[in-house]
Formats: C-alpha cells, sequence, structure tokens
C-alpha cells in the first residue's frame, strides 16, 4: 500500500515540474498548480510547512579547505529542516557556525552579514564548504530575508548607516549593541528567512527573553529561523528543532539532552560543589 508520505512527495513533485514548466512559458499546463497545492496539503500534514529551506547535502569533491576535517559535517547525507525554527548547538569548534555561515553564503548572502543587497568585505575569512552546499528550497520565496553574525554586527550596523537604513525609527550606532540588535529584529513586519549565529552575545538574560518572544511570534506567522547558538533560554522556543553538533555527529536532540541546558541546570542547582570541585587550590 502506497503511504500518505509518498503520495506527499510525488505531489510536490508534480507541483515543482508544473511552476518549472509555467516559468518556462508553458501556461497552458498552470491550470493543475491549484489542485496540486491541494493535495500537497491535503497529505503533506506537518511537512508542508511554510518552510523556505527544506534540507541541505555537502558535496565534498568542491570543498578544499579545513572543513575537510570537522567530523560532524561528515556525520549525515542530507540534513533536513521540519521546524519554523531550527537551532544547531554544540561545543566551540563543532562546525554549527561554520556550516550556518555557508549555508548563508550559498544562499546568496554576504558573508559578513545584512540582506542579500549588502555587498562589502572587510576580510576574506569564510571557507569554501558553500561551494559544496546544495540545498532543496520551498514553493515560496521570503518577502525579507538576513544574516546576522554576532561577530561582525559592528559593521553591519555601519553599512546601514551607508544605506540610510534605520530600525524602530533609529541608527543601530545610535543604541546599544544589545538594543540595536533587539530593535533590529523587531523592525521587520514581513515573513522571511533569517540566519542568526550566536545572536545571544548582544543580550542581557531578559533582553534574551525578549528575543525568544520576538522568535516565537515571527515563526508563528511564517518566518523561518536557522540559529547557532549556545543560550539555554532560545534553545528552549517551544517546538523547535534541535541539532546537536556535539560528539563528531550531527543529530537532533530534545531541550532537556542540550550540554547547555544540563551545565547551566547543574551549575544552578549545586553551585557550591561545582565551584569547590572547580576552584579547589590544588587544581589551580
Amino acid at each position: 500500500m502506497i503511504s500518505k508520505r509518498a503520495i506527499y512527495h510525488a505531489f510536490f513533485v508534480l507541483y515543482r515540474i508544473c511552476i518549472l514548466q509555467y516559468s518556462c512559458g508553458y501556461t497552458q499546463l498552470s491550470f493543475p498548480c491549484p489542485c496540486i497545492y491541494a493535495m500537497i496539503l491535503v497529505y503533506g500534514g506537518d511537512e508542508m510547512q511554510h518552510l523556505f529551506l527544506r534540507d541541505i547535502f555537502i558535496d565534498w569533491e568542491k570543498v578544499t579547505d579545513y572543513t575537510q576535517g570537522i567530523a560532524a559535517l561528515h556525520s549525515f547525507d542530507i540534513l533536513k529542516f521540519h521546524k519554523q525554527i531550527t537551532f544547531l548547538t554544540g561545543e566551540n569548534g563543532s562546525g554549527k557556525s561554520t556550516l550556518l555561515e555557508a549555508i548563508a553564503v550559498a544562499y546568496g548572502f554576504n558573508p559578513e552579514g545584512g540582506t542579500k543587497n549588502y555587498r562589502f568585505y572587510t576580510r576574506d575569512t569564510h571557507s569554501s564548504l558553500y561551494e559544496g552546499i546544495h540545498m532543496s528550497r520551498g514553493p515560496y520565496q521570503p518577502s525579507c530575508s538576513y544574516f546576522l553574525r554576532a561577530e561582525s554586527f559592528y559593521n553591519v550596523a555601519t553599512k546601514a548607516e551607508d544605506y540610510e537604513s534605520t530600525y524602530q525609527g533609529s541608527a543601530l550606532h545610535s543604541c546599544s549593541h544589545g538594543e540595536s540588535f533587539l530593535s533590529f529584529m523587531q523592525s521587520f513586519r514581513d515573513v522571511g528567512f533569517f540566519l542568526l549565529d550566536e545572536p545571544e552575545a548582544a543580550l542581557s538574560v531578559q533582553r534574551q527573553l525578549a528575543l525568544l518572544i520576538q522568535l516565537t511570534t515571527m515563526a508563528t506567522e511564517g518566518s523561518q529561523f536557522l540559529i547557532a547558538t549556545h543560550s539555554p533560554i532560545l534553545l528552549g522556543v517551544p517546538d523547535a528543532q534541535i541539532l546537536s553538533f556535539d560528539d563528531g555527529r550531527v543529530e537532533e536532540i530534545t531541550y532537556e539532552q542540550t550540554a547547555s541546558y544540563q551545565i547551566t541546570e547543574m551549575f544552578i542547582n549545586s553551585r557550591d560543589y561545582m565551584l569547590d570541585k572547580l576552584l579547589r587550590e590544588d587544581d589551580i
């Protein structure tokens, strides 16, 4: 018996073919598109969310640098995104930010951040991993999109002033780092695709809670996020996909399984014990 999932994928392929034919001028073939799309909605179930990026795979023959040695990036054939918010988490050097950067560049973003229209370079440091990234996109295009890196946000804010961009009525440099970042996030009103690399770096705990609310609201309205983070607060966003890059592999885990949650919980609940273990004189 043919599964519901197989029927969904068959209709989705037909829909993409129909769109391709229409874009090539075969307008007489376009009328089945609404019917096919309706069948996708019927059979797609939870899979048919408004995802602008559905999955990626890496062609390693096109990658020539140090990323060849990052074990986690070799641990998957196809990396699927099935939620409006996907978190990439793991220890420093595990490959999460490297992969996020490569996806961003392959998608058309400036390596240092900004919209797809930002074209400036202070230093060319991004890897060649983007050259091997192949992606499967959804049937829709986002109304807006942005790639944000905490480490280069100052440069992006400077370029935004050059472009005469304001957020919530203020230039980004007229606010503190955390305030400007939140103003930036709260300025988006359309459904979009956003890649955020360690957004918590600029934010206090209270501001991280404000960002959690903003992310949840935007995702509910249809925006998609890929976020590399260590924050146990942001990782607590409900109904998010969490991908761990620890132990040399990429695997989907629950919030309670993240190292950020476990270590923070341990420290809060057993602070004296942990400080004693960490700061004993014979260990310093």
